[in-house]
């Protein structure tokens, strides 16, 4: 049974907030710990280029989401945890999505039609200081999920939108060059997906109302203290309806807990009391956190490796997968036979198998493809004879991947299907030496 590949990103563009986490980070880490799932996680840097132009901020804000992510549970070794720049097939995807979206679809994305309406009230020209980066920001956006083949995207209600675009897109090209790309769908928490900020509005870094992911407590009771309420007085009956306080401690408490505050603003708790249960609630959840996070801002350099073997793990099944797409439009070495350079550029640009030996003093193989992704890795073999003859039997009949998965790494659905695709190329390639 196929598993459900779920995916996720934030842009580097600040620190992570309240916002982040309910809405995204803690939804996406749970879903990582569920059985049948793979999950993809990416700092979205591409993204951040869009609205900032202070590479100091994105590189910092690349630190800090990344350890704000591992702090709150994700596991690297269970998921593909990879910074966006790091794989450049999605720039690649984005350009073949480019080729088959309607400039009518983006005319009617929600950033870029709320920067022409900005605009034109202002007696501008409707497209002044508008990029091509925020008008195609739909387009990379749809390469991110696409490539991976994401079934489930969790965001936030504004986001919706792209997600249906990213459907336009797969459905777009799969019309044309059949049927490559699985139509994503958006996966929202309905409690949590917009979290209020300190001033009632969504919390945002655009708003500056955040309440950082981990403040300290002495910082988190602060903010906290300034969030907006009105002017009841305590014993006043308050109304939980439009309550930021009240909104942001569900998104945190239990169903029990948010009923008791329920009948606490009924009955008219004080603010400050409301402010006090706030802060304790939070703090349950992210103090256990803070001391992983702040290790992993002391020490960036075990950050960058993770990026980079999550990037490795991504291209694993991306390399792979944009070769087919490549194939798919057409993007395809010339036809062979016309000579010896031919036959020698098509022979190179066939997968290989590579078999080796460990310091265990066991044997290996594994099938890495042109690009060197790597498409099949086996477990250990006693004698070397024994790994040759499961090579054999892959290039030479179709049904042995089959039987050879006990041999080999776990692989997913994707990964698996590139490694048949790659496997038949060969036995094409060995039956026409023949």
């Amino acid at each position: 049974m196929q598993p459900t590949r779920f995916l996720t990103g934030i842009t580097t563009s600040g620190t992570p907030h309240l916002g982040n986490y309910v809405g995204s980070i803690r939804p996406a880490v749970r879903a990582s710990q569920t059985p049948g799932v793979e999950s993809y996680y990416f700092l979205a840097d591409y993204h951040a280029l869009i609205k900032i132009e202070d590479p100091e901020r994105i590189q910092r804000s690349t630190l800090e989401i990344a350890a704000s992510w591992l702090a709150a549970g994700l596991d690297p070794a269970r998921v593909v945890f990879y910074r966006q720049s790091d794989v450049p097939e999605i720039p690649e995807l984005s350009w073949l999505l480019t080729c088959v979206t309607g400039k009518g679809i983006l005319n009617r994305a929600h950033a870029y039609k709320a920067a022409v309406d900005k605009n034109t009230e202002a007696g501008l020209d409707p497209d002044s200081d508008v990029t091509a980066g925020l008008y195609m920001y739909p387009v990379l956006m749809g390469a991110d999920i696409l490539l991976f083949n994401a079934h489930k995207v969790p965001v936030g209600r504004d986001q919706v939108q792209h997600i249906e675009m990213a459907r336009d897109m797969a459905n777009s090209f799969n019309h044309r060059y059949g049927e490559h790309f699985v139509p994503p769908q958006a996966v929202i928490e309905e409690a949590v997906a917009t979290l209020p900020g300190l001033d009632g509005r969504k919390m945002s870094k655009s708003y500056d109302n955040t309440i950082p992911l981990f403040a300290s407590r002495a910082q988190l009771q602060k903010l906290i203290a300034s969030l907006k309420t009105d002017s009841r007085l305590p014993h006043e009956p308050k109304e939980t309806e439009g309550s930021a306080l009240f909104q942001i401690f569900q998104a945190f408490a239990s169903a029990e807990e948010t009923q008791s505050l329920r009948q606490r603003y009924a009955q008219g708790i004080a603010w400050s009391e409301a402010k006090q249960l706030l802060l304790e609630r939070i703090d349950q959840e992210i103090a256990p956190m803070r001391a992983r996070y702040q290790h992993l801002i002391d020490h960036p350099q075990e950050v960058e490796a993770l990026l980079l073997e999550g990037a490795q793990k991504a291209r694993a099944s991306a390399t792979p997968f944009m070769h087919q797409l490549r194939h798919a439009v057409g993007l395809r070495p010339l036809p062979t036979g016309a000579g010896p350079a031919q036959a020698k550029a098509s022979k190179t640009a066939l997968a290989s198998f590579k078999q080796y030996r460990e310091a265990d003093g066991k044997f290996y193989f594994k099938l890495v493809h042109a690009s060197g992704a790597v498409l099949l890795q086996s477990l250990a073999f006693d004698a070397p004879k024994l790994a040759g003859q499961t090579i054999a039997n892959l290039v030479q009949d179709p049904a042995a991947l089959d039987d050879s998965l006990p041999l080999l790494e776990a692989l997913s659905a994707q990964q698996r299907a590139t490694a048949e695709e790659a496997l038949h190329a060969l036995r094409q390639a060995n039956a026409a030496a023949a």
